[in-house]
């Protein structure tokens, strides 16, 4: 994992986010399975990437393995 998955908790109460921003992991799921292409999340929120839209998914698919999904601080 890389950088990009930071926790705070005095941003959104300690969810992860993509570093940077106040954009939570779970609405980068919820628009993927809702039909958002990864263009179309990154026009939405042009401050995303693709690269960190992958990375929530890397994120998400590591806490379903029941992997520890390591996030970075963002403090």
């Amino acid at each position: 994992m890389s950088d990009r998955i930071v926790t705070d908790p005095l941003i959104l109460n300690g969810k992860p986010v993509i570093a940077g921003t106040r954009i939570p992991v779970a609405l980068i799921l919820n628009l993927l399975a809702h039909g958002y292409s990864v263009e179309r999340v990154v026009e939405a929120y042009p401050t995303l990437t693709p690269e960190d839209v992958a990375e929530a998914l890397l994120y998400a698919a590591a806490l379903v393995a029941g992997d520890s999904a390591p996030v970075g601080d963002a403090a």
